[in-house]
């Protein structure tokens, strides 16, 4: 994914060009919404295909795992033959694996068809930045990439309430399929008002080295937060060791050998996956731990929050859906004053205050979560943290790229989108695998208390464990387990509130590492910040 230059005068213009604008966004919707469509739906996929907790939170990081881990990699495919094929051909993938999801009769076809909707979503999200970059100039491009960056924004928060209604009154697999008519949509914009577009500058070849160290690093480290506390941490239950360490372990190795082997390639002057001597610059490398740990905070939190919902709060998905929309309704409407917020206090005075909001309203959340708590008090949460998320999302991608050289926007911009998704994969794995442990330990520690036989505790604790709380209300309809309800509710309660909390508390080290970069003076008083990456600080990092 890198910066070229606009097309040659006759190609893609006037109105046509903004036709291929609404293709783009379209593409993104689609691959952007499905990172969070299905998180409402999430207890009824449990009940209806048997999937267990493990599998939820596979279903959900699995995608965002290889959507993070290839992204660099296909995107410079497209740079180098064609963006426009790439685009094509990553949404027939992404359409064909959506199909497959929603006819999945169990687990295992469900997060292998979520693995081949992650590879399609990285050959479309690149394709489109990258065919934006090169079709718009001027004014017109800051309005297009505003369009493109309100579209990642806006679908994120509205595919909780599409998959809430989706899974009450149609079915939770149109979560899926609704991918299929709006992406054949998609492909007749794609046809008939995208032109092909290239990068002729940049040397063919790839890091194949790179691209496999990255995956199998950062999917080892995945796999261990996820089935540590399924196989054991050191021993399985049948008493034989548990593989997880040994994968821990690999995973950090292969990340290790992946900075060796990156640097020693961009000394050599090799194609690298990534220059990692872009992190030497100061406000890009606090920067990228700042949208890491945002992106592990926010997405932890969307796994999390359906499940307490419908399984302790008694919300149906669609309830739950209405009550995500006001996160959106808080991003939509602080929008419109970014802008001047920004020219009054500057970017990273904006991030700085939407992290704090976002850190606030989790930590209050935290702080009034109760089975009786009011689904206003929840909605009012959500609205302060939706004006967060809009102040903060919004303004952090230029905050990172503003020192980057010219000639390195587009690779740094990969970056720190790969960053993004890889920070959203360890959210699920650590704050999902936290709330599973904690609401399986103390429905276990509640129920003691009870008159309830050991052998139905037991069935209780594990019908708990593997559904992830989604199974709670279904144990009022039977007497034997009808007074297990009460402190299976509680102890989901509980887990949530130590859950959201922790998430609060890492939005705060988030907001601490923008403390870290460096000042720049107010849009109002400054240069445009290509022109200061041009002056002065257009360099190569060092390797």
């Amino acid at each position: 994914m890198t910066t070229t230059p606009p097309p040659e005068p006759g190609t893609t213009v006037g109105g046509r060009r903004w036709l291929a604008m609404l293709t783009l966004a379209l593409g993104v919707s689609l691959v952007i919404m499905d990172a969070t469509i299905v998180n409402v739906a999430l207890p009824v996929v449990i009940e209806d295909i048997g999937l267990n907790a493990s599998g939820a939170q596979w279903m959900n990081a699995v995608y965002s795992l290889v959507f993070a881990s290839l992204m660099l990699t296909v995107g410079r495919f497209g740079d180098l033959y064609g963006r426009k094929k790439l685009f094509a051909a990553g949404l027939v993938l992404f359409m064909v694996a959506s199909l497959f999801a929603g006819g999945a009769t169990g687990p295992a076809m469900l997060i292998g068809a979520r693995v081949f909707q992650g590879l399609g979503a990285a050959m479309v999200l690149p394709s489109t930045l990258s065919t934006l970059n090169a079709m718009f100039t001027g004014r017109e491009r800051g309005i297009a990439f505003a369009i493109w960056g309100s579209t990642i924004g806006g679908m994120a928060a509205v595919g909780p309430l599409v998959g809430g209604w989706l899974a009450t009154d149609v079915s939770w697999r149109w979560a899926f399929w609704l991918n299929i008519p709006f992406g054949l949509l998609a492909l007749l914009g794609i046809s008939r008002y995208i032109d092909e577009t290239r990068d002729t500058t940049l040397r063919r070849g790839s890091d194949v080295p790179g691209v496999l160290l990255s995956t199998l690093g950062v999917g080892g480290i995945v796999f261990a937060l996820i089935q540590g506390q399924y196989l054991g941490w050191w021993t399985q239950s049948s008493g034989s060791a548990s593989p997880v360490p040994v994968v821990g372990i690999l995973g950090l190795a292969f990340v290790g050998t992946f900075v060796a082997v990156e640097r020693r390639r961009v000394a050599a002057g090799r194609i690298a996956l990534v220059d990692l001597g872009l992190l030497g610059i100061r406000s890009f490398r606090f920067g990228i731990i700042a949208a890491l740990i945002v992106a592990l905070g926010e997405f932890g939190l969307l796994f999390t929050l359906p499940l307490l919902l419908q399984g302790a709060l008694g919300y149906s998905a669609l309830g739950t859906g209405v009550l995500v929309l006001w996160l959106a309704v808080g991003t939509f409407l602080i929008s419109g004053a970014t802008p001047q917020l920004t020219a009054r206090i500057g970017q990273r005075s904006v991030v700085r205050l939407g992290l704090a909001l976002e850190a606030i309203a989790i930590g209050g959340l935290a702080l009034t979560l109760s089975t009786s708590v009011s689904g206003v008090v929840v909605a009012a949460w959500l609205f302060l943290y939706g004006l967060g998320v809009g102040m903060a999302t919004a303004q952090l991608t230029s905050v990172i790229l503003v020192d980057v050289p010219v000639n390195a926007s587009g690779q740094a911009s990969g970056f720190q989108t790969t960053v993004r998704q890889l920070g959203s994969a360890l959210g699920v794995a650590l704050l999902g695998g936290l709330l599973i442990a904690t609401t399986t330990s103390q429905t276990s520690q509640r129920l003691a208390a009870t008159d309830l036989s050991p052998a139905t505790q037991q069935r209780v604790v594990t019908m708990v464990h593997q559904t992830v709380g989604a199974a709670i209300p279904s144990l009022r309809a039977d007497p034997a387990t009808a007074a297990a309800v009460a402190p299976a509710e509680a102890a989901l309660v509980y887990a949530s509130k130590i859950t959201t909390g922790i998430a609060a508390g890492v939005l705060m080290i988030g907001l601490a590492a923008t403390l870290a970069l460096p000042p720049t003076p107010t849009p109002d008083a400054s240069e445009p910040p290509v022109e200061r990456r041009r002056r002065g600080r257009a360099r190569t990092p060092a390797a």
